[in-house]
């Protein structure tokens, strides 16, 4: 009997959508307070998922939606870095 692989789904703090971890960016708050896009995701610290769009990216942007959830301040440079995820 064929075991079916579970498919993680992460969900994306913006849209409330579910997706697979593969379309989406993952923005880490390391043990430091320093924030980064974690391409891997893996990197230790608290995450938050987007959707890998740039409408997505921008709202989070206004609505400060990842400064509540990583509980810091989001540098202008952190959502720069996601756009050109997106985009790619």
């Amino acid at each position: 009997m064929n075991k079916i692989k579970k498919i993680p789904l992460r969900k994306c703090v913006v849209t409330n959508e579910r997706f697979e971890k593969k379309q989406l960016i993952r923005v880490v708050r390391s043990p430091e307070g320093v924030v980064s896009v974690d391409p891997t995701g893996k990197a230790n610290g608290r995450g938050a998922y987007l959707k890998k769009d740039a409408s997505v990216i921008l709202q989070a942007k206004k609505t400060k939606v990842l400064e509540r959830h990583l509980e810091t301040p989001i540098p202008d440079t952190v959502y720069d870095d996601l756009l050109k995820q997106a985009a790619a």
